[in-house]
């Protein structure tokens, strides 16, 4: 039975040994290669001072070892923190710190970019570079071992009591606002995910799960867990353009794809003629575009599309089925296996359908809470009424802060998220409902509304968008389209277009924080 997160791979090993397990650019591991990597790398991170519970934080593109040093920390007793490679040394040094990280393995390259900031991190006590030099640099007499040497053949130092509700990761959100939070993942919490989501996919061990989002943001950390609880293979990628994505599908032989939807975006823009491996592709961290779905569903006739939504401190909570899209194509879904969503109002009490409300997530997805934080995470992780009486101790469950409303056939729908609100003319506006009118335009290839502050109006509405290349943009013709559409208080104060692709943060999404601080600068002095 699989109870912790490195017990996946180990399972896997016992199934199918020779199976690929990794496959990353001209190299591979079979899940027998990668368990006994793992077996010694946790051994070895116990024999340099790993304690129980320690945090090990991981800064890597994703690669082999990147994937070991995950799952050797977790076999050891330890907490992996996966770090988004696209972070700037500031956000990686507030991370560093505010989890206490005590061993950081990462590359050479990567080490000189935190030269300055790493002896302001004061718990850590070993560096691990991962790629062989001897030109390492001298920070705070901090020791830089070598991947290589961190390897023993003998079994774990020392023997472990790891139970599933132990801590297993800590992976940092980027939030729209403020400093990043650390959601406290334990292996129940991983092992239930991959196995709801293995079951509602279809997975098999025939699968190749392709990787391209972060391993720090849980959505990509679940294609790992995924393919390794049904012995599938995962193809690592790092790529650079989207077209890069479309050419490894053909050359892997991939079935299975996620992304989030701004890149869904630019690649329902692309052609898909060779994908003719792909059985299956997901996509959440927003809301799909009506016109990028319909441009995927006619160019991959015989690929189901799974549209889904999730949150991190729950991971995933809804998914939409394939055979659903036709009848409800703007609906979340319904709750994944094991999971119950709710629609309650401020009280607790359950809303009736149609009337919305805060979607809330129970069950065995629900993190254990944000770390070094009891203020924000009381905030979202509430108790909820039991139905039962009788039973004395409360049921903590996931708040989202996102209004939801469920059909009467139980059918959930997106109506806003809480942070992302624009407030004008007295008015509450949702940015993705005015995105989706400026979307069905068909002029235009991303966009962005964000609310920036206005004497008058308290938020004015400003929507920056991307042309489509060879294109040319009528602002005025767009926002004639708007007001068919619209009422007045939601139409654009100001349109503003971009070439190329619009900003992203560390998880692909569009950078709503930058834009807005962008845009709040341009229009300081001038009014809308």
């Amino acid at each position: 039975m699989t109870d912790l997160i490195h017990d996946l791979i180990v399972n896997s090993a016992e199934r199918s040994p020779d199976t690929q397990a990794l496959s990353y650019q001209y190299q591979s591991m079979s899940y027998a290669h990668l368990a006994k990597e793992i077996e010694a790398k946790a051994s070895g991170l116990q024999a340099i001072g790993l304690s129980r519970s320690e945090r090990v934080a991981v800064y890597l593109e994703k690669r082999l070892e990147t994937v070991v040093a995950l799952f050797a920390t977790a076999k050891a007793g330890g907490v992996f923190v996966p770090v988004n490679p696209l972070l700037k040394p500031e956000q990686i040094a507030y991370i560093l710190i505010d989890c206490n990280v005590r061993i950081l393995v990462t590359s050479c390259e990567r080490l000189k970019l935190l030269q300055s900031i790493l002896p302001m991190c004061h718990d850590l006590y070993t560096v691990i570079v991962v790629d062989a030099k001897d030109d390492f640099p001298n920070i705070r007499n901090l020791p830089i071992l070598n991947w290589e040497t961190i390897h023993f053949e003998s079994k774990l130092h020392v023997p472990l009591m790891i139970i599933d509700s132990d801590m297993a990761a800590i992976l940092y959100t980027s939030g729209s606002t403020g400093k990043p939070k650390g959601v406290v993942l334990s292996h129940r919490n991983l092992v239930a995910g991959a196995k709801s989501v293995s079951q509602y996919l279809g997975n098999t061990s025939d699968d190749r799960i392709l990787s391209v989002l972060p391993l720090s943001f849980d959505y990509g950390l679940s294609q790992l867990t995924t393919a390794f609880y049904v012995s599938a293979t995962n193809v690592l990628m790092n790529y650079l353009l989207p077209r890069d994505i479309i050419n490894i599908i053909e050359e892997q032989h991939i079935s299975g794809f996620a992304a989030v939807p701004p890149l869904w975006i630019q690649l329902s823009q692309l052609n898909w003629e060779k994908a003719a491996s792909l059985r299956y592709i997901t996509s959440s961290g927003g809301v799909m575009p009506r016109t990028a779905l319909d441009q995927l569903r006619i160019a991959l006739p015989h690929t189901k599309i799974f549209l889904m939504y999730g949150f991190t401190e729950a991971f995933r909570s809804t998914y939409l089925s394939p055979e659903d899209i036709d009848r409800h194509p703007d609906s979340i879904g319904k709750a994944i296996p094991n999971a119950e969503i709710m629609v309650l109002r401020e009280d607790g009490t359950h809303c009736v359908p149609g009337e919305p409300g805060e979607l809330v997530h129970r069950g065995a997805l629900v993190s254990m809470g944000y770390w070094n934080d009891a203020e924000k995470t009381a905030m979202c992780f509430k108790p909820i009424k039991c139905r039962q009486t009788e039973l004395t101790i409360p049921e903590i469950a996931a708040w989202s802060g996102d209004t939801v409303k469920m059909d009467d056939d139980g059918f959930l729908y997106f109506v806003e998220r809480r942070d992302e609100m624009i407030k004008t003319s007295g008015y509450r506006v949702s940015p993705t409902e005015v995105e989706e009118v400026i979307y069905a335009t068909g002029c235009v290839g991303e966009v962005a509304a964000i609310g920036i502050p206005h004497p008058v109006l308290g938020q004015a509405i400003v929507v920056i968008v991307t042309v489509r290349e060879g294109n040319s943009l009528d602002i005025s013709a767009l926002l004639t389209a708007c007001k068919h559409q619209l009422p007045g208080y939601m139409l654009p104060s100001h349109v503003e277009v971009r070439k190329g692709s619009l900003p992203r943060n560390p998880n692909g999404k569009i950078d709503r924080k930058f834009l807005f601080e962008e845009m709040q600068s341009l229009f300081m002095e001038t009014s809308l």
